[in-house]
């Protein structure tokens, strides 16, 4: 005979309230909403409330004065100031702390009103929490750089972090990283142990975005304690409400022992990725729901279980989308969304007469805007699906709107985009047919340099300087990228001169270094490098022009500059002048924006034979300008009789 789930209580006192279902307890302060003690299977509180800074749970946002430059700014906390019960029966609790905006806090917090809400079910082994985002008429232009929900665990209980099967290991403690256990490297966030409390750390690099993931893959992730067993766990259910779209990359679980849920931020993007507010506009967003999960065993030799039953928890919460159960209007249930399907199809009468299904597409739509604004849109929602191997897409519970449908196939180079947008309707299914999507193409591929995926992965990524390793990425092919200084290694196999590359002998995996970054030349003196791709042509073309094409994986402060036969040619064929801020060389990502430049490139400037391309990455001022090429392709002159199709 099973024993029936108890009923969720709410017990309100002077100046906090508990929710309690019988499996965890959950305390907050009031009216500020800050989550002050995380009662669960034997410990009285998994957070830590002793840290000199960030204590316990809350909802925090980073934000700056309109016209301001930069990413970051003014940390607020926002502390709600009125506290009001949305919901309580023996089935569900919601409650509400809400700062509404008033003129007196100009200057001290961000001009919003904001709404943090939790909700706890009966028999759930775990809480939700959403938030309600509003800029309204009366309200001062600003920039919104970040938000977030973050929890600070227990330091002595939680050491364990997963994140993917193969991402999980012992954290270090966070006083390891500090002077003079710690020794700070070329930005804060990376530090060198040097003498860590427990030796087996020593030597080891520990830094945050060491434990990035993508949107698309980010679902589950947290900590494990062994003494008693139990897991924390934050699961997004849906990339609907975070920024940049599926590959935009964010932080996770990191040292102090931090979870974190972003929903806003411009890491991996740059101030791209700033929402920017101007005065008096219009504007409302729901942040989550997300779900922070708690589980156990009864034996702590079988601690890592706890990570597989969260992922399954993970499943069954993406299931569930979107919940029946978040009271706000603002929030829309399942019978209030819509959906689309078609199916999507490329053309590029160089590879097949046929139109080629999109296999393995990304399909999405987004707020309206250009070719590729997907990856740095930040106001509106964002819903993606991928193709199948015919190119049918499904696009479920999408918020009602007006949107863009935003493609990319990997295998071709750019972005499509339909020039019709559509609008969402409560209920509505629609079919889009077939989308066809045309790549950048002039002519036949002389030579081809990567695969164009958005990724720099299929290049020669080095081995770590042994002094900088961090030792779960030893070994670790898929992510060996992530390891701590990759960038130093160019002057380390490129002393004097640099890369060059032969169309025909060399192999991009090998012989192409991932990023083309500056060699430090002296104390804090650095250079701009310059690559060369040698080819050879039987035959120059006098019927048209050749076509380069250059996509990029990433930049960071960088100018990239063509040279066609003369590496002193000024001005250059082509400058991109200085682009991306993206910063992730040094964040341990093998992409950030994508970029696409198609340089035409006159006849008259080959030779028949021994011909050499020079890209030169132009800006010099410190170690971390660079950049990463996804792709790069050489066409001919279209030929007078084009292929038919």
């Amino acid at each position: 005979m099973s024993i029936a789930a108890a009923a969720v209580q709410l017990f309100v006192q002077d100046d906090q309230v508990v929710l309690d279902n019988g499996l965890l307890q959950l305390t907050l302060t009031t009216p500020e909403g800050l989550i002050t003690r995380i009662q669960y299977n034997g410990l009285d509180n998994l957070l830590e409330l002793n840290n000199p800074v960030l204590n316990g749970g809350f909802w925090d946002l980073n934000w700056s004065e309109a016209g301001s430059s930069g990413t970051r700014g003014s940390f607020d906390t926002i502390d709600g100031t009125e506290f009001r019960v949305i919901v309580e029966n023996e089935e569900q609790i919601e409650i509400s702390f809400t700062r509404t905006w008033d003129p007196s806090f100009e200057g001290k917090h961000a001009p919003l009103t904001i709404d943090k809400r939790f909700i706890m079910l009966r028999g759930s082994s775990g809480f939700y929490s959403y938030a309600i985002y509003e800029h309204t008429e009366d309200m001062d232009a600003f920039n919104l750089n970040e938000t977030r929900i973050a929890f600070m665990l227990s330091i002595q209980k939680f050491r364990y972090m997963a994140m993917a099967d193969d991402r999980q290991r012992n954290l270090p403690l966070p006083e390891d990283r500090l002077p003079p256990r710690g020794r700070e490297l070329a930005y804060p966030e990376a530090v060198l142990l040097v003498d860590p409390v427990e030796p087996e750390f020593k030597g080891e690099v520990d830094d945050k975005y060491q434990y990035s993931c993508e949107n698309k893959e980010n679902r589950v992730h947290g900590f494990i304690c062994t003494e008693p067993p139990i897991g924390f766990w934050q699961i997004t259910p849906s990339n609907e409400f975070r920024t940049g779209g599926p590959l935009k990359q964010d932080l996770t679980s990191h040292v102090n022992p931090t979870t974190l849920a972003m929903f806003v931020s411009a890491h991996y993007g740059g101030e791209d990725l700033v929402i920017k507010f101007g005065k008096g506009e219009k504007w409302k967003k729901v942040f989550g729901p997300v779900f922070m999960y708690l589980n156990s065993v009864s034996d702590k030799k079988d601690s890592i279980l706890l990570w597989d039953d969260a992922k399954e928890q993970m499943k069954k919460e993406v299931q569930n989308w979107p919940y029946s159960f978040p009271a706000s209007a603002d929030f829309p249930h399942a019978g209030e969304r819509g959906s689309i399907c078609g199916r999507l199809l490329a053309q590029d009468r160089y590879i097949s007469k046929e139109n080629i299904p999109g296999n393995g597409a990304y399909v999405g739509v987004a707020p309206p805007g250009e070719i590729g604004s997907f990856q740095t849109e930040n106001k509106g929602y964002q819903f993606w699906a991928n193709t199948d191997n015919d190119g049918y897409f499904s696009i479920i519970n999408i918020h009602p709107g007006e949107y863009n449908i935003y493609a990319w196939i990997p295998g071709l180079i750019g972005d499509y985009q339909d020039e019709k947008s559509i609008v969402i309707t409560a209920g509505c299914t629609i079919n889009v047919g077939d989308l066809v999507y045309i790549p950048p193409r002039d002519g036949p591929t002389l030579w081809e340099i990567g695969i164009p995926d958005r990724s720099a992965a299929e290049f020669f990524v080095p081995d770590p300087n042994p002094m900088y390793i961090n030792k779960l990425y030893i070994n670790h092919p898929a992510d060996r990228f992530r390891q701590y200084g990759l960038w130093e290694r160019y002057a380390d196999l490129y002393p004097d001169k640099d890369l060059v590359y032969t169309i025909g002998i060399n192999d991009y995996r090998k012989d192409w270094f991932y990023a083309q970054v500056t060699r430090k030349v002296g104390e804090n003196a650095y250079q701009g490098t310059t690559w060369q791709i040698k080819f050879k042509l039987d035959t120059v073309e006098q019927s048209g022009k050749y076509t380069l094409r250059i996509a990029l994986a990433s930049a960071n402060m960088s100018i990239l500059e063509v040279r066609i036969n003369n590496p002193e040619a000024n001005p250059p064929e082509f400058s991109s002048g200085l682009i991306g801020k993206d910063n992730a060389i040094a964040r341990h990502g093998i992409h950030g924006l994508y970029w696409l430049f198609n340089v035409q490139i006159e006849s008259s400037l080959l030779i028949q034979g021994d011909n050499i391309i020079y890209l030169t990455q132009a800006q010099n001022v410190s170690a971390l300008h660079g950049i990463m090429y996804d792709y790069i392709r050489l066409e001919r002159p279209p030929p007078i009789s084009l292929p038919k199709l």
